[in-house]
């Protein structure tokens, strides 16, 4: 078998091309589930808290040149060292939602399982119901 034709039994089978939609729809998920905490609730929890501005929140760990705009996105261009606690708290808010939602979509995509009524059994083959009829008959 040739490798052209092994990767097109590998890539056309059911479970890869079933991930390569989940991945592509995860990532499109999580785009806007970024949106929501960035555009949405970010703004609601900073409004909370006195106007925290989360993404400005870090501790410079070296030294700033002269001229440099104390700001997170100027400082990462220049080149300093920062523990940006801001940033990973707004990304962990965004993965607990992410993974609050994907949990409800489970849950859900669970109830609809069960809800819906188990397959009939199949019909037992003809050679079995006749071996069946012979046993008994024995057994009288």
């Amino acid at each position: 078998m040739s490798m052209m034709s092994e990767f097109k039994e590998f890539a056309l089978k059911g479970n890869v091309m079933d991930l390569a939609v989940g991945v592509i729809i995860g990532a499109a998920f999580g785009k806007i589930v970024d949106s929501l905490v960035g555009d949405i609730i970010m703004p609601i929890v900073s409004k909370i808290v006195g106007g925290l501005d989360f993404s400005n929140m870090f501790i410079k760990l070296g030294d700033v040149p002269a001229g440099t705009i104390e700001t997170y996105a100027e400082l990462k261009k220049a080149g300093v060292p920062l523990l940006a606690y801001g940033n990973f708290l707004t990304i962990s808010l965004n993965f607990i939602i992410l993974a609050f939602i994907i949990f409800q979509m489970v849950k859900l995509m669970n109830k609809m399982k069960k809800a819906e009524p188990p397959a009939a059994p199949a019909p037992t083959p003809e050679d079995i119901v006749l071996l069946r009829e012979i046993r008994d008959s024995l057994k009288k």
